[in-house]
């Protein structure tokens, strides 16, 4: 059993260091405090420090991208002295990241009570990351090692695409991390229906973190609208809906945590018990002539 806790993250505006960091740390310890052990921030909670640089610049979709770069560095050492404070497993958010390539990618990381355990870029763009900010998709999935069980992260868009989910669940992965950020309902309900799909179809659990208000003086986080949400498997032992959490409200007006415990224990009883072998299932559906029907 562990107490995950996924936010409603609010983009607001801090315009100093000091102020940054007060908020990144109460905010993890408001968590903390009420015993979570994992904490998720949505996609581009790194973005947030864009606010720091100045106006015309943090104002600016592609000059706030660049001034960004050299905020990272403390940002993650930040990051990972949270998780080490609180001696638990911390998912801060994503953020554009410039590789040696001279391309951005959007990368998410994970820490641990003992430091970083890795990283992982989002693989599929949005038609904005492509069209708009020329972010490409990074390469290959990690599984992540923890105490509870491994671990693995879908950012977003990724969770809408059935084979990525799929590759995690055949390395034995019990937890999907979803951090997403979406600017209008039908975008969070397209993130929600693929997570709860994803658990679905795996027979795992899906934990989806998104950003929530309005943020006019960053271009790239402008507006954001969405539930934090705890997805199962809908099988015996579990809500007949599949939804084992969620927030109600889409739009909070500051960040909101969704505490909630989760037992991979029982997850995992329902691939070996359900009353359905979805997981197990999966190949059948690649049998020789099955689809001949539709050609």
């Amino acid at each position: 059993m562990i107490r995950v806790a996924a936010c409603q993250y609010a983009i607001d505006l801090h315009e100093s260091w000091d102020d940054y960091v007060r908020h990144l740390e109460n905010l993890c310890a408001e968590a903390a405090e009420q015993g979570a052990r994992l904490l998720v921030l949505p996609e581009y909670a790194g973005l947030v420090l864009s606010g720091l640089l100045p106006p015309v610049v943090r104002g600016d979709l592609h000059g706030s991208i660049a001034g960004l770069q050299a905020w990272l560095p403390k940002w993650l050492a930040l990051c990972e002295a949270i998780a080490r404070r609180w001696r638990l497993y911390f998912l801060p958010g994503s953020a554009p990241v410039l590789d040696g390539d001279g391309l951005y990618r959007n990368r998410a990381w994970l820490f641990g009570p003992d430091g970083l355990l890795g990283c992982q870029d989002k693989l599929l763009m949005t038609r904005f990351e492509r069209e708009q900010w020329n972010i490409v998709g990074g390469r290959g999935l990690r599984v992540f090692d923890t105490a509870f069980g491994k671990l693995g992260i879908l950012i977003c868009y990724d969770n809408e695409f059935p084979l990525l989910a799929r590759a995690l669940a055949e390395q034995e992965v019990d937890l999907i991390l979803a951090p997403s950020c979406t600017d209008t309902e039908a975008g969070y309900h397209r993130v929600r229906i693929g997570a709860q799909a994803r658990a679905l179809e795996n027979q795992i659990a899906v934990l989806h973190a998104p950003t929530v208000g309005l943020a006019p003086w960053s271009p790239a986080l402008d507006e954001n609208v969405g539930r934090a949400g705890l997805y199962v498997p809908p099988d015996y032992g579990m809500p007949a809906n599949g939804v084992l959490a969620s927030s109600d409200d889409p739009m909070p007006a500051s960040s909101r945590w969704l505490v909630h415990d989760l037992d991979l224990d029982e997850v995992r009883r329902v691939r070996r018990e359900g009353q359905v072998f979805t997981r197990r299932d999966w190949p059948e559906q690649f049998t020789p002539g099955l689809l001949d029907i539709l050609r």
